[in-house]
This record gives C-alpha cells, structure tokens and sequence, in this order.
C-alpha cells in the first residue's frame, strides 16, 4: 500500500496560538512555513473568525461567520515566511487576549493544468499537489456547467467557496460525502440541494464544476480546495450513536485539526485542534460560523489514529445524525513518524 509523501504534516498544516500584545505590526511567527491560508479566532473573547490568504494579498479580510463581502480593514497586514503579522485589532491583537490561527501552505502560482472542459481559467491561484490544497481566485460567467481549473491534480474532496464581492452571499461548501447535488453554508443550517450550486455535477482531477448560483458563478470568488491524502489528511462522515462512548472515526493518522458539521439538521461547526489543551478529552472548541469565544465541553478524544466522540450532543454525536468531518494530521500511522496516542 502506497502512503503519503509527507513525512512531517506540520510543513503544511500547522496550528499557532499566540497571545495578543495590543501593539500594531506585531509579526507571529513559529508557523513553520509560509502560510498561504491563514484563519484566525480569538479565543478569549467574541470576535470574527477571519480568513486572509496570499493568493487575494492583505488586508484583505473574509469571515466565515458572516455573508458579507471581501473588506479591506487592517487586521492581518503581511504573510511571512514563518508567519503573519497582525494589527491592533480585538479580532487578531488585543492586550493578553488569546487567538488561534490555522495555517495552510500551498505555494505553486504558475502552470495550472488545464483540459478541453475548462471554461474557467483562475485569475490568479496557489497550489501544492504534494498536500492537496489549492487556493483559486476566479471570476464566475454566469454560466450553468462552467468548469473552474482547481490545480491539485488529484479530485477535490471538499471545497469552500465564497464570493469576494456582489454584497452580502453565503459561502458555498461541497463534501465529497454529500455529493454533488447538495452544498453547505457556513452558518446552521442543514445541507442543502441546489443545482446552482455544483451543476450536480462532481469534480474531477482538472475541474470542479458550478451551476449558476451567486455562491459559485455570478461575480468574483475565492475557492479553498483539498484533495484527500492518505496519512496527512480526511474528508469523511460518519454516524452519531448517542451515547459518551461514542462513534469512532478512523483517520489513519493523529489529527492535529478536526472541523465537524452536522449535515441532516441545524448545528454549528466545531473547530478542535491538538493545541488548545493538550490531552484528551479535548474539550475546548470554536466555532466557524458564529463570534463566540472558545467553549469547553468533553466532545471528542484525539487518538492516534483518528479520533472518538465522548459526548451525546447534537454537534457531534446525536443518535442517528449524520456529520462531515476534516481532518488534518499531527503524525501519520504508519511510515517514519508513526504516531502515538495522547
């Protein structure tokens, strides 16, 4: 069996956590990379999840707990080589607060494979086939069918889209589990079946496909893709057995990041990641789709190869609720660094 290539998956995923200082031009670094996705939440207080990336440049803010257009506030004003640097703003920087920051690299922004179907080429775009992340910035033709190049050379597992301007539209978000006729928003909502949104059509190792939906076709959007790689990352669902001994998700690695969504009915979206706490349960959590500070509550233990529900809740393991996951590695099973259980 063949396994991934990625040896240490902190080269391409890695969680930072800081402590704000109040002072402007503040650089954090310790990310280990470049991040070429950076999405940052205050832990210790309300405030928006905010996403800046290097393909659209800084500042230039989007949040996935709101609907609202690109902005350009000061919050995040450089990508480093090891890092960013944040502003004085309560959302990334303010005195002895506490934030998270997620971190993605990608890197390649030139040779976007194309085929005869591309209808799309992206405006600008940065990929990495080796972890299967690519950031593309396209413009939508209004047209059901139109395919987008998404530059992974591998078939997208889950993609998150939003429009970067046209007023206030949802976030449009495919799960290979859901398929291609349904699509979900950044907020409670369950999934939800839409023709717009994909064409009910699935991508391939080129192009993903979109209808003509103002979440995906109509103006200009930002696409966050990620193609499943065995031993780094996962994209899979699961079902909730309602009980605190509950479902088990096989990664095939120790996640250092899990985001869980219930798909048939309303909940937010959990954000665990290995760094908050430190051991099992991991009981701290934020939400992608809501201000809130971070939570605690016993939901889910990271194990080595995969992770456990520990609670009943609706938001992970409601008896009979059907979730969707992604998952991101600490360490893989199997290969030079195997991991071990916390």
């Amino acid at each position: 069996m063949a396994y991934t290539t990625i040896k240490k998956p902190s080269d391409y995923f890695n969680t930072k956590l800081y402590t704000g200082n109040g002072v402007g031009g503040t650089n954090i670094t310790g990310v280990g990379f470049q991040p070429d996705l950076v999405w940052i939440k205050r832990r210790s207080g309300t405030e928006f999840n905010i996403w800046n990336d290097a393909v659209r440049g800084v500042p230039k803010n989007l949040y996935s707990n709101s609907s609202q257009a690109q902005d350009s506030g000061n919050l995040m004003s450089a990508i480093l080589s090891d890092g960013f640097t944040v502003q004085t703003d309560a959302s990334v920087n303010s005195n002895n607060d506490t934030y998270a920051s997620w971190n993605w690299k990608a890197g390649t922004t030139s040779g976007i494979a194309t085929n005869g179907a591309t209808t799309i080429t992206p405006a600008s775009y940065s990929f990495n086939q080796t972890s299967g992340m690519s950031i593309i910035n396209y413009d939508g033709n209004n047209t059901a069918g139109a395919k987008v190049a998404h530059g992974l050379g591998a078939t997208p597992a889950m993609m998150i889209v939003k429009a970067m301007n046209g007023g206030t539209i949802h976030w449009a978000v495919y799960h290979k589990s859901m398929g291609n006729t349904h699509y979900m928003q950044f907020d409670t909502n369950a999934k939800l079946d839409d023709a717009g949104a994909w064409n009910d059509t699935s991508p391939d190792d080129v192009n993903f496909t979109v209808g003509n939906s103002d979440k995906t076709n109509t103006v200009t959007y930002i696409a966050y893709c990620f193609a499943e790689k065995q031993g780094y990352s996962k994209f899979g669902s699961y079902t909730g057995n309602g009980n605190a001994d509950g479902s088990f998700i096989y990664t095939g690695f120790k996640p250092a990041f899990v985001m869980i969504k219930r798909t048939d009915s309303a909940n937010d979206w959990f954000l665990q990641d290995n760094k908050r706490l430190g051991y099992n349960a991991v009981n701290y959590y934020l939400e992608a789709n809501t201000n809130l500070a971070e939570q605690s509550n016993s939901d889910i233990d990271i194990l080595s190869n995969g992770f456990k529900c520990r609670s009943n809740g609706g938001g992970h393991n409601n008896s009979g609720g059907t979730y969707i996951y992604m998952a991101f590695a600490e360490q893989p099973l199997v290969g030079d660094n195997p991991a071990t259980a916390r």
